[in-house]
């Protein structure tokens, strides 16, 4: 694929019209399209905040909801690279409150969604009203004896896998998983708007919140009972950041070639033929992406990295989903795209609490 300095000029006017619900005074969006680790399109429409009608720019931070899987996937590599921990670790091992049931769970099946724990969001009592945190699921799985298989023998997306992992950061670095992440990844990228939010600890900077539309009103919707959980969905970013991300993804620096390659290496088949799941990544014909989808947010991030292309959508709304956004504005560049079909494109909730 080659796309020549100027050439998003003729696609500027298409993008807008794709993002025509999100401008004005409405919960918007930021979108990215880069080529070569260099910005060819760098668009914002709407607001951030709809009371104190802040717009979205290039710097506002959203929650990146499942798309922080990646994130901890990485701190997860970068510990491993260092020899502080194995993949083929049990979580066990780190985790010793956990239950006789899980065990024999390894780090790379938390990874991978092939643990078989049960959905945490399925054991939070109805009578929980305060938010919980990574520490609260550790603690609702110790209280199950049962999975819903053998780890290994299956997949299922789970949201409660990666907020074990981020406790295994925490006690594999000495540090805490939020400072982790700022210290060894966003610091070393230039991400310096990236964090894994902790209310009361830090601070959201240029911070978009989440609406969703009801009865015909935007209605803030912000924050939910598993919002505060960190390894699965809490961390917020902004497209000039991601944009930083995506270009380290390309060659050894933070991460060494061999975790770069197993980061995008298919490690399990989906519920879904056309899609396998790597370490935080999903994988499509030629792409690798994530969506992440929770309570006032909708995002994606789509990468072709033979073509050394992506697309990064991030949306301060219920709906409708990015991915689908994402794929139609990377097919205004090269129609020749690996780009998969209607069918495949609506993912859903990542669990019965999307992250």
């Amino acid at each position: 694929m080659s796309i020549e300095r100027g050439s998003a000029s003729p696609a500027l006017g298409q993008i807008d019209s794709l993002m025509h619900a999100y401008q004005g005074e409405v919960p918007g969006a930021s979108v990215l399209v880069s080529h070569n680790a260099r910005e060819i399109v760098h668009r914002c429409y709407g607001c951030a905040d709809l009371e104190r009608r802040t717009t979205v720019t290039p710097a506002t931070n959203f929650r990146l909801a499942s798309i922080t899987k990646q994130f901890t996937a990485a701190a997860i590599l970068l510990l491993a690279q260092e020899g502080r921990l194995a993949l083929d670790d049990t979580a066990h091992q780190w985790l010793p409150s956990l239950p006789s049931s899980v065990r024999r769970i390894t780090i790379r099946q938390l990874l991978a969604h092939t643990s078989g724990l049960i959905d945490y969001e399925e054991l939070i009592p109805t009578t929980w009203t305060h938010q919980l945190h990574d520490e609260d699921v550790l603690r609702l799985i110790e209280a199950q004896n049962r999975s819903y298989f053998p780890p290994g023998s299956a997949y299922r997306y789970s949201n409660g896998g990666y907020a074990l992992l981020s406790l295994i950061v925490a006690r594999a670095a000495g540090a805490s998983f939020a400072s982790f992440l700022r210290d060894r990844i966003f610091l070393p990228l230039g991400m310096r708007g990236s964090l894994a939010y902790e209310e009361g600890v830090s601070s959201v900077t240029r911070r978009a919140f989440g609406y969703s539309l009801h009865e015909g009103r935007w209605v803030r919707t912000d924050q939910s009972l598993t919002s505060a959980i960190l390894g699965d969905g809490g961390i917020y970013s902004s497209s000039e950041d991601l944009v930083k991300w995506d270009a380290a993804l390309y060659a050894p620096g933070v991460f060494t070639a061999e975790s770069l390659q197993l980061a995008f290496s298919a490690a399990t088949p989906t519920d879904d033929p056309c899609v396998h799941y790597a370490l935080g990544w999903r994988i499509t014909g030629e792409t690798v992406w994530h969506s992440g989808e929770t309570l006032g947010f909708r995002n994606a991030i789509v990468r072709w990295p033979k073509r050394h292309f992506t697309v990064i959508v991030l949306s301060n709304r219920n709906a409708p989903e990015a991915y689908s956004l994402a794929l139609a504005i990377a097919k205004l560049f090269f129609a020749d795209a690996d780009v998969p079909s209607a069918s495949q494109v609506v993912v859903g909730p990542d669990s019965t609490q999307p992250k």
